[in-house]
């Protein structure tokens, strides 16, 4: 093997009279090097605007959610229960309703969402991104009651922290007058914001008794349990096993992947898109090795009959072909998966690409690299240059040195 190397690398260099044949090796390595190093850009930015957008739902709804056939009253020896699931981190109660919300600059639609201040901070990721105010404030001893809105809507309603609103709820009470929907003014205790807009906009948290003195609920009562997983990706898994430690006849569980499932198949979708497009990319650059292979068996040909003719079997020919496509394609993919991996670094830690406000959840573009990623394709570019070889070398050794030699 080592004899059919040393040849290869002597046909690598430019010799008098084969600069063509060297200017098209080149231009093989920079197309295999440019596709590499797209796939491994695009394939970064995908994965950081999949892993933002997840982590904001996630955010939001928890990573998964119990919900009851029957109405389902808070018990602490459930909650207990739950936390005793191997892989469940945390577990908190929850109030889910919609209604109005008003202040002196409008009206507006809303989720509301009734939350355990005490418990609730370990499992939804939004508390956590509180621009003004705090979860403690919510359960205020005196005076009204808290609520947490979200950035976007405190801009619109031009609320702060201490503005008053109304709640108003449509389960009211009938009565000789008419309908009388319930209506509870709160103090806003805090704003988040999470950085999409349809949450941002529409989403507030209130204390769980106070959602339940709103919609006029018995009290514990609740809508369901949000639990926190260690490991997000087995969330089915591990909620699962909570519903069978609660009572599997009486829950059933949604996870973030079941509620979300058609978003991220979409994304999946545009990734694989995206690297299919690039992957052409390399084989345009695998095709430029054909060339220069095909031409250099062509320029070769008495060198290839001197070899056979001094013993090289046709299997060495084929080989010392074979190794060079492959040093070509080892060259572009290691410069490809340099440059990729260097762009996507920089993307990354200086901010370059800046995104228009309001239009993403993000002001800049995100770049995430996967080992994974970076793998697959350092593997799928060189089996691409591999196949290149393939016709060439298998042309280079069919030469029969006798027919070579009579027309030089």
């Amino acid at each position: 093997m080592y004899f059919e190397i040393f040849v290869a690398l002597r046909y690598l260099s430019a010799r008098k009279g084969q600069a063509f044949i060297s200017v098209i090796s080149w231009i093989s390595v920079a197309g295999v090097a440019l596709g590499v190093g797209s796939l491994i850009v695009v394939m970064g930015v995908m994965n950081g605007f999949t892993t933002d957008l997840r982590d904001k739902i996630i955010g939001v709804s928890a990573h998964a959610i119990l919900f009851s056939v029957q109405p389902l009253f808070q018990e602490e020896a459930r909650q207990a229960a739950l936390l005793e699931t191997p892989g469940v981190t945390g577990a908190t109660p929850f109030i889910y309703s919609e209604l109005m919300i008003s202040s002196p600059a409008g009206v507006k639609g809303v989720v509301l969402r009734g939350i355990d201040p005490a418990t609730a901070p370990r499992v939804l990721g939004a508390l956590g991104r509180l621009v003004e105010g705090s979860v403690e404030d919510l359960a205020a001893p005196e005076g009204l009651p808290g609520i947490i809105v979200g950035k976007d809507m405190a801009a619109r309603l031009r609320l702060h922290t201490g503005s008053r609103v109304n709640l108003l709820s449509p389960s009211g009470q009938q009565s000789s007058a008419g309908f009388n929907p319930r209506i509870k003014a709160f103090r806003v205790a805090g704003i988040f914001s999470i950085g999409l807009y349809e949450y941002d906009s529409s989403l507030v948290f209130v204390e769980l008794d106070a959602a339940r003195a709103l919609l006029g609920w018995p009290g514990g009562r609740i809508t369901g349990i949000e639990i926190a997983v260690r490991d997000v990706y087995k969330a089915d898994t591990i909620a699962e096993d909570a519903v069978a430690r609660i009572g599997p006849e009486q829950f059933y569980a949604r996870t973030w992947m079941t509620m979300n499932s058609n978003l991220f198949a979409a994304l999946q979708l545009e990734k694989s898109a995206m690297a299919v497009i690039l992957v052409l990319v390399v084989l345009v650059g695998s095709f430029s090795i054909v060339t220069a292979l095909v031409m250099l068996v062509m320029e070769k040909t008495r060198d290839i009959a001197v070899l056979m003719s001094m013993g090289a079997g046709r299997r060495a020919i084929r080989n010392i072909f074979i190794i060079q496509g492959l040093l070509i394609g080892l060259m572009g993919t290691g410069l490809g998966t340099v440059l990729g991996v260097g762009a996507s670094l920089i993307l990354g830690k200086y901010k370059i690409i800046e995104l228009p406000p309001g239009v993403y959840s993000l002001d800049y573009m995100p770049v995430l690299l996967h080992t994974s990623d970076i793998v697959l394709t350092i593997l799928c570019a060189m089996l691409l240059c591999f196949l290149a070889t393939l016709y060439p070398s298998r042309q280079a050794s069919r030469l029969e040195p006798v027919d070579a030699l009579r027309h030089e």
